[in-house]
């Protein structure tokens, strides 16, 4: 007997429908699955033994022959054990199972018979609605991610037992359903740090606002202890809260890398991505034999926190030079290739000599060749990348003692939120939504200088030894100190403070 039972498999943060065809049949005795099967579905037989035989079924000993189509499509992972599992049964005669066509039945099975998690379950939901299934069948801590999507049947089950019963008695399985806007709206707000926690340190918080107002990418410069981290941890706090297409976008990829937990159902807040500087490019940008998403797909309409830049190795930094420019990672294998979103907001800090001092500094005892050599572990083309330079200088111990709590968060957000609708509404025919995607030709559209303002990025660029590459991120920036105040053209005030902002561009660095 021939049955048929629908499955899924992720290819990128897409999902595609595998059909598992079953066939028993009494010409002899064997199990032979194909349809390129990786070694995980190839052990699906033993673990599929074990628990059919655990709830009181068994696989036949008969010739059983199971194709997965299409069949030069690479499938991976145990995710694909109760659909094969069921299907056996189907076609065995074990179980009546007449609707099982009606259905993605996606788990992994325990020897027992229990279900385990899968990842990827969010685009499966997504496809199995656009492809007219009446519902899914998953294990149950992946049901509350599954039923973000709405006009779909989403059905957990903590056995297999359970789902024989479902299609064998009519026993009914727990069906789960979400309201995902109000969920989305009662969470959007959960922020775990603000910064009126932050002692001192406006000049830096300044730059926090500018860069969260114009998706400014920035790095932070100061010694050990300064507040670094601590200022890049609340970033999400003050940018504009995820639209639910972003929250869709973003809970899409951390499915798919298994990033989900069992209470999470949808992504509300803006990530936070912190890898170590030990991590391989791979990890980075994403990739491997089977492509999964990297760091950087991971922080995906959120921020990228890079602690220490320069103590990560210069092949992984200079991995992200394309995905900084192009929002996207590209993952390319001889069989297929896999694109990654990659649109986040760089946040990066280092000391600023290796002995932790900043060159001028009494306590500085790095070398000149040391200082080279540290500084040259960022190149030209990723620090062009980067609109915003900012000295983080230590805390003194009156800021610290100070009881006054600094300014708050959802202050400071509100301001960002007004400067991104003036820019919203600025591109509103472009295919841009904040100043840092801003080109040349936008640059010389938007950011028009009158003659005091030019005078004035003249002198800073001859005095200061700014760099050729400085002078359109200058002007970037100072458009968005402009847009945060509101005012419709850029100022000679402006322009100054965007000078500020370019610390690593001046001689004093290039040691």
């Amino acid at each position: 007997m021939l049955v048929k039972i629908y499955g899924s498999a992720i290819h990128g943060v897409a999902a595609q429908t595998i059909t598992i065809e079953v066939n028993v049949d009494t010409g002899g005795v064997g199990y032979h699955l194909v349809g390129l099967p990786d070694n995980a579905i190839k052990e699906s037989s033993y673990r599929i033994s074990a628990a059919l035989k655990n709830v009181g079924y068994k696989i036949p000993g008969k010739k059983i022959t199971i194709n997965m189509a299409p069949a030069d499509l690479r499938k991976e992972g145990a995710a694909y054990d109760l659909s094969i599992a069921v299907g056996i049964l189907a076609a065995s005669g074990q179980i009546h199972a007449e609707n099982i066509h009606d259905y993605i039945i996606m788990g992994e099975l325990s020897l027992d018979g229990s279900l385990q998690p899968i990842k990827g379950v969010l685009p499966i939901a997504i496809q199995a609605r656009e492809e007219g299934f009446k519902g899914i069948i998953l294990p149950i801590q992946n049901t509350r991610e599954a039923a973000i999507v709405d006009n779909l049947e989403v059905y957990g089950a903590g056995s297999i037992k359970e789902v024989i019963d479902f299609f064998n008695e009519g026993k009914p399985l727990e069906k789960v359903t979400l309201d995902t806007r109000k969920e989305f709206q009662e969470k959007m707000n959960d922020f775990p740090f603000d910064f009126s926690e932050v002692k001192g340190q406006e000049t830096a918080k300044r730059a926090m606002e500018i860069a969260a107002a114009g998706g400014h990418n920035i790095i932070l410069i100061g010694p050990p202890g300064s507040g670094k981290t601590m200022l890049a941890k609340r970033v999400p706090g003050i940018l504009p809260p995820l639209t639910l297409k972003e929250a869709l976008e973003t809970t899409k990829i951390h499915s798919v890398a298994g990033k989900m937990g069992a209470e999470t159902s949808l992504m509300t807040v803006r990530p936070f991505r912190s890898p170590h500087h030990t991590i391989s490019d791979v990890a980075l940008v994403g990739g491997g034999s089977y492509p999964q998403p990297g760091e950087i797909s991971l922080a995906h309409n959120g921020v990228l926190f890079l602690d220490e830049m320069p103590e990560f190795k210069r092949t992984v930094l200079e991995v992200m030079r394309q995905p900084l420019e192009d929002r996207e990672v590209t993952i390319s294998r001889a069989r297929f290739t896999v694109n990654y979103p990659a649109s986040f907001m760089l946040v990066a800090s280092m000391n600023p000599s290796p002995s932790g001092f900043f060159p001028d500094d009494p306590g500085n005892t790095s070398s000149v060749y040391e200082m080279q050599r540290y500084m040259n572990k960022l190149s030209g083309p990723l620090l062009d990348r980067i609109d915003i330079h900012i000295e983080v200088q230590k805390v003194e111990f009156e800021q610290l003692a100070e009881k006054r709590k600094g300014e708050k968060s959802a202050d400071i957000r509100q301001r960002v939120l007004k400067a991104r609708s003036i820019q919203n509404e600025r591109y509103k025919d472009l295919n841009i939504s904040y100043n840092a995607q801003i080109g040349p030709k936008e640059i010389e559209a938007f950011c028009s200088l009158d003659e005091a303002s030019l005078q004035l990025i003249k002198l800073a660029m001859e005095k200061l030894n700014l760099s050729a590459r400085a002078y359109d991120r200058i002007l970037k920036v100072a458009r968005t100190a402009a847009d945060l105040e509101g005012a419709e053209n850029i100022l000679s005030h402006h322009i100054s403070e965007a000078i500020q902002y370019r610390s690593l561009d001046r001689e004093f660095w290039n040691v």
